[in-house]
C-alpha cells in the first residue's frame, strides 16, 4: 500500500503545526502560569481548529482529522490552565 504524496505533506505539516503546541502547554504547566497567554485569541484558536478538525471528517482526509485533534486537546490544555491559572 502507497501512501499518496499528498498525505505525506499533509503528515509532515501536521506534525510540525501540532508539535508547535507543546512548548508553550509545557512552560504553562510547569510554571503554572499564564500570563502571557490571551484567553481572547485561545478561544478563537480552539474554535477554528474544532472547524478545521469537522472539515477534515467530512472530507475523510486522516492528516488533518489526526493533526486537529492532537492540536485540540493541547489548545484546550492551555486554555484550561489560563482559566485555572488567573
Amino acid at each position: 500500500m502507497t501512501v499518496p504524496f499528498t498525505d505525506i505533506v499533509g503528515y509532515i505539516a501536521a506534525c510540525l503545526t501540532t508539535t508547535a503546541f507543546i512548548p508553550q502547554a509545557w512552560m504553562t504547566w510547569k510554571n503554572k502560569h499564564a500570563d502571557g497567554i490571551s484567553l481572547g485569541m485561545y478561544i478563537i484558536l480552539v474554535s477554528g481548529v474544532m472547524l478545521w478538525l469537522g472539515y477534515g471528517v467530512l472530507l475523510n482526509a486522516w492528516p488533518i482529522i489526526i493533526a486537529n485533534i492532537i492540536t485540540l486537546l493541547l489548545a484546550l490544555f492551555i486554555l484550561a490552565m489560563k482559566l485555572i491559572y488567573k
